[in-house]
C-alpha cells in the first residue's frame, strides 16, 4: 500500500529545487570548502543557541556538506540524529563521514524532498535547517516549514540559519551571483523568513547575527506553538 507521504511526494510540483538538486549533486565533493570558509562560525553559534541536549531525537533538514550534522551527532551521542538532503550525493557523503567519525552513534541520512518529510507527526525534539530557504520558491518554503512543524514534538524547537542581509555590499554582490546561477545561490530570505515562520506555527524566541569574513548570517531559534 502506498503511504500518504509517498503519495504526497509524487504529487509535488517541480520547481527550482529540481535544478538545485542537480547542481549540488555535481559539486558535492567541493562544497565542504564553502562551508569551512563561510558557515562554520554560524553553525557553532546556532548549536549553542539551540538548547540541544544529549539524548534527543534531532533532525537536520538540508545537511549539505555535513559539517553541521557532525556537530549534532557529536553533541548528541546518546540520542538519534537524522539528516535529509535533496541531493543524494550530499546525503550519502554526509552519512559516510559521520559514521566513520562516530561509529557508535545512532544516525541516519537520506535523500529526501523537504516538502514531504517521511516521518510521523511529533517525531523530533529539535530540527536544524541551515541555508535552505534561499533555495526554495516561496510556496515551497511554506510547505517545508509546515512539514517541519508537523514532525516536531509539541513545544519542539527549530533552529534556522539564513544568509544575512545586514551588509549592503554583500547584498549587491549576492544579487549578481544569484542572477547568474540561481539554482546555487537562490535569493536572500533574512527579512521575510521570520514572518513565514510565524504564519506556519512557529514563534521566534532567539536571534543572532554573525559574520565569518565578509559572509553574514542570521540565526533564528523558534518554538512550535
Amino acid at each position: 500500500m502506498q503511504t500518504a507521504v509517498a503519495y504526497k511526494s509524487e504529487r509535488l510540483h517541480k520547481t527550482i529545487a529540481t535544478r538545485t538538486k542537480r547542481v549540488y549533486d555535481h559539486i558535492s565533493r567541493i562544497y565542504p570548502a564553502s562551508t569551512y570558509f563561510f558557515h562554520r562560525k554560524a553553525h557553532k553559534i546556532a548549536l549553542e543557541m539551540s538548547g540541544l541536549r544529549n539524548g534527543m531525537n534531532v533532525l537536520e533538514v538540508a545537511t549539505g556538506s555535513g559539517e553541521m550534522f557532525r556537530r549534532l551527532v557529536k553533541h548528541n551521542p546518546d540520542g538519534y540524529t537524522c539528516g535529509v538532503d535533496l541531493s543524494p550525493n550530499m546525503a550519502a557523503r554526509t552519512q559516510a563521514h559521520a559514521r566513520k567519525q562516530f561509529p557508535k552513534s545512532s544516525l541516519h541520512c537520506q535523500a529526501v524532498d523537504c516538502r514531504s518529510l517521511p516521518y510521523r507527526d511529533g517525531s523530533f525534539d529539535h530540527i536544524f535547517c541551515c541555508y535552505l530557504y534561499e533555495l526554495l520558491s516561496t510556496d515551497d518554503i511554506y510547505l517545508t516549514m509546515e512539514e517541519m512543524h508537523r514532525v516536531l514534538k509539541p513545544r519542539g524547537t527549530l533552529t534556522s540559519i539564513l544568509i544575512g542581509q545586514q551588509a549592503e555590499f554583500f547584498n549587491k554582490a549576492y544579487l549578481v551571483a544569484a542572477s547568474v546561477v540561481p539554482a546555487f545561490w537562490g535569493r536572500q530570505m533574512d527579512l521575510s523568513a521570520p514572518g513565514i515562520l510565524q504564519e506556519t506555527g512557529f514563534r521566534v524566541i532567539k536571534e543572532h547575527k554573525v559574520r565569518q569574513g565578509f559572509y553574514p548570517s542570521r540565526i533564528l531559534t523558534s518554538v512550535k506553538d
